[in-house]
């Protein structure tokens, strides 16, 4: 252990910290607490690089988030275990996503998550939303794609419902969270890459793709693609006020549902 750590405090509106704090994990994987405004990156290494992704993603979504930054150097401490006690588990209709410091539950569908790896523990308004669709439209014999699978959790909750289940990410340190999580589960999937849906080989039942708006606009051709006849398509990561670009790239498809949670929009489209 270092005699010194770094620590990144993110000062932000109540409302985007779950969803920053996602996005940080997926490319620190460092342990990070969460508080009602701030978020906080603990690292023996320089912690810079944290920052400058977030400035640039914000910057992504039109500047629409605020967040002023703190870099500070300090004596090392066990801040490993002052995140994990940050953590709690969280229930999502039929699953139950937990730690691995906590225990299973017997009357849920368990999916066991270390949330520092990666994207996705749960938690965020996109990554809820995500679970409560898959768990109403997976009946459990299907092919299904997982576009930027940041910890794998969607997948793992399609495979836990009897889908086969094909992953890809472009970020590396993801499509290793991903794998891990899924040998932590128990569970396997038939393809995982580093890339994005214009990789994928055939047709899929469902695809999944929980990322931010623009993206979705930019892989709007990728993604439909993929999608079978009559296969859904589950969109999410999409903030109200992007939603109507959205809305207007998948217009040829009919709008199955629309979930919101907080300030976050998921569509579910079937392939016509």
């Amino acid at each position: 252990m270092k005699d010194k750590y770094y620590e990144l405090t993110l000062t932000l509106k109540e409302d985007f910290v779950e969803f920053i704090a996602d996005f940080v994990a997926n490319i620190s994987g460092d342990g990070i607490e969460i508080e009602s405004n701030h978020i906080i990156v603990r690292s023996e290494n320089d912690v810079q690089y944290v920052q400058e992704a977030v400035e640039s993603l914000v910057a992504t979504l039109g500047g629409s988030i605020d967040i002023s930054y703190n870099i500070e150097e300090k004596e090392n401490i066990d801040w490993i275990s002052a995140y994990q006690n940050s953590i709690e588990p969280i229930e999502v209709g039929k699953f139950y996503i937990y730690p691995s410091w906590y225990e299973a539950k017997e009357d849920k569908i368990n999916i066991k998550i270390d949330p520092a790896l990666a994207f996705g523990s749960g938690h965020h308004a996109t990554t809820f939303s995500c679970l409560d669709a898959i768990g109403t439209y997976i009946k459990g014999d299907e092919r299904v794609l997982d576009v930027g699978c940041g910890s794998g959790i969607l997948g793992l909750a399609c495979r836990k419902l009897g889908a086969t289940v094909e992953l890809c990410d472009t970020d590396p340190i993801s499509v290793d969270s991903c794998e891990e999580n899924f040998r932590l589960n128990g569970e396997e999937y038939e393809e995982l890459w580093e890339g994005s849906a214009n990789q994928a080989q055939g047709e899929y039942d469902v695809v999944i793709a929980n990322i931010i708006a623009d993206v979705l606009r930019f892989i709007v051709h990728d993604l439909k693609k993929a999608t079978k006849t009559e296969g859904l398509l589950i969109l999410s990561g999409i903030l109200d006020k992007k939603e109507a670009l959205v809305l207007d790239a998948y217009s040829d498809l009919e709008l199955v549902e629309r979930k919101i949670k907080d300030e976050w929009v998921t569509l579910v489209y079937r392939k016509k």
